[in-house]
């Protein structure tokens, strides 16, 4: 999406990876939600707020979540090349973070 200059796609894109690795890490609590906000809160509470994982982790979602709604739901927001090549590595990051997380538990 990013490449094909497709920013509002790359920012929904880039929320759902964080999003999708925020579950793969509730999941090893057999913790699921049908909401979003109940998905991020069990992790900000179990993982963020518990010394498990920093605050940036947390920061990085809210960004996510935030860009992610603006894209998807304000009709004439125009998303910048900038603010989606900011979100994906945001995600990138978020994403190795969670990565090296499973695999010193045998995840992956």
């Amino acid at each position: 999406m990013f490449q094909n200059e497709r920013y509002k796609n790359s920012l929904n894109r880039a929320y759902y990876a964080v999003f999708h690795a925020i579950r793969s890490v509730n999941a090893l609590d057999r913790f699921d939600s049908s909401k979003h906000s109940g998905v991020i809160a069990y992790f900000n509470q179990n993982y963020v707020k518990s010394g498990v994982f920093s605050r940036e982790m947390s920061r990085i979602i809210k960004e996510a979540y935030e860009s992610r709604e603006k894209a998807d739901y304000l009709d004439f927001y125009v998303a910048s090349r900038n603010e989606a090549e900011k979100q994906i590595e945001r995600a990138e990051q978020f994403l190795e973070v969670i990565r090296i997380y499973l695999d010193d538990r045998n995840i992956l």
